[in-house]
């Protein structure tokens, strides 16, 4: 009840101001969506929550990543990212616009126009274990590459065996990103079952939850860093020799936990442009 009533303070200090200060299309259950996420950010018993911050990402996820890669000093990096949509939001822009270059492995076309290019190859496919390591391989053998820093999946389903497949064949990025299952709270255990064919329902059956993907990576050597707090939806992993640089992370995975909070704003900034995206991946 106290929350909700500084919100409504926030919010009614914030439409005092003078109207110039105001986009007048602003959507107030943006704001007050806004507001609840500075809040769970500075309330969160993990510290590094309040890093979160919305660039080129969904929600919050770009400013925990770029305090993660500042801590790991990791300059012009190589990204694998898996479920990109059509391009124009996704966990790597952020870092594409940092100059790393990557690949992108989705199901979608892709809203602006690819040429050749050396920093970003996209492979339009579907993802199954069967052809996941091979697609790796691919943008791999494209970049003439070996190390990759960071690895991301969104794909609404079988991520967990993705992961675990990855994993098995020795793949080892720096930094993983996961969509985990928030409906099931640690110290629950849950995935679906993999199904080749699994297109997702838009209800809770999908993925895993943070205790089965958190018990999986720590057997390869990772450690959970944190949850993004605007939607409780993606997992931050880094592998155990960076574990040092974040000392405030709690060590209880229920003080790092982030509930599910599926509020995405209608209207944040201006509208991204495909221009924008085609400048960033310009040779």
């Amino acid at each position: 009840m106290k929350t909700l009533k500084k919100l409504l303070s926030n919010l009614k200090r914030s439409l005092l101001l003078p109207f110039s200060s105001f986009d007048a299309a602003i959507d107030i259950r943006d704001l007050l969506i806004s507001q609840q996420t500075l809040h769970l950010q500075n309330s969160h018993p993990n510290p590094m929550n309040k890093f979160g911050k919305k660039y080129f990402s969904q929600s919050d996820e770009d400013g925990i990543l770029l305090e993660i890669i500042k801590r790991l000093d990791i300059k012009n990096g190589f990204y694998i990212e898996f479920g990109v949509g059509n391009g124009l939001e996704n966990n790597t822009l952020i870092l594409a616009a940092h100059g790393w270059s990557g690949v992108w492995i989705g199901g979608e076309d892709l809203a602006f126009n690819l040429s050749f290019n050396s920093k970003l190859l996209y492979i339009k496919t579907w993802i199954t274990l069967q052809n996941i390591i091979v697609s790796i391989n691919k943008g791999l053998s494209f970049f003439n590459n070996k190390n990759i820093d960071l690895i991301s999946i969104d794909l609404d389903g079988n991520d967990f065996y993705f992961v675990e497949k990855i994993l098995e064949n020795k793949i080892s990025p720096r930094i993983f990103i996961l969509e985990y299952n928030g409906a099931f709270p640690p110290p629950v255990e849950f995935k679906i079952d993999y199904d080749s064919d699994h297109k997702w329902a838009n209800d809770n059956y999908f993925g895993a939850s943070l205790m089965s993907y958190s018990k999986l990576l720590s057997k390869f050597g990772y450690s959970l860093i944190c949850c993004n707090s605007h939607t409780g939806a993606n997992a931050f992993f880094v592998r155990n020799e960076y574990k040092k640089l974040f000392p405030e992370v709690p060590k209880d995975i229920r003080d790092i936990y982030v509930s599910p909070r599926y509020y995405l704003y209608k209207k944040y900034g201006h509208k991204m442009s495909a221009k924008v995206i085609e400048k960033l991946f310009q040779d």
